[in-house]
């Protein structure tokens, strides 16, 4: 292996080059923050907890401690649920570390959230139903036309 010189920006050797050097530094950081260990977790996380717990509760982030161990994850948790997640943290905490293989995580940290129930959309309602019935009467497909009638009976009843 020998250096080459003739590049006036870097130095560049030939031969061999560490993996390290071919990742993007952008990922590098990532992967140095644990950025790998947080996805792994959210990806599997129905699979690493129980339905119960994961119905409960979902992981916001995860905070590396040095060397990639002994970290803090970050869970939602819904309102009201926070006592079984409470009692469940040494479980989940073994779980992660046993998808591992290894003391990944240390603590657990949970963050109530309001469980917020969203509102149905409603359909607009129509009043004058004269200038739909004067467009479809310009339809000539009987078919087609019975069926908006129908379509139209339906969402009358529905908003109703």
């Amino acid at each position: 292996m020998h250096s080459k010189n003739n590049n006036k920006s870097r130095n560049v050797i030939q031969g061999l080059r560490p993996f390290s050097s071919s990742i993007p530094k952008t990922l590098k950081k990532h992967l140095r923050k644990g950025g790998y260990n947080y996805s792994n977790i959210v990806d599997n996380w129905t699979k690493m907890v129980s339905k119960k717990i994961a119905d409960a509760c979902y992981p916001i982030t995860v905070k590396m401690g040095k060397e990639m161990r002994e970290g803090t994850i970050v869970l939602n948790v819904i309102h009201g649920k926070e006592l079984e997640v409470e009692y469940e943290k040494n479980e989940i905490m073994d779980k992660i570390n046993s998808f591992f293989g290894y003391k990944c995580i240390s603590n657990v940290v949970l963050k109530i959230v309001q469980n917020t129930v969203k509102p149905k959309k409603s359909f607009p309602k129509i009043k004058d139903f004269s200038k739909i019935e004067d467009k479809m009467s310009k339809v000539n497909d009987d078919t087609l036309k019975s069926s908006l009638n129908n379509f139209l009976k339906a969402f009358d009843e529905r908003n109703n």
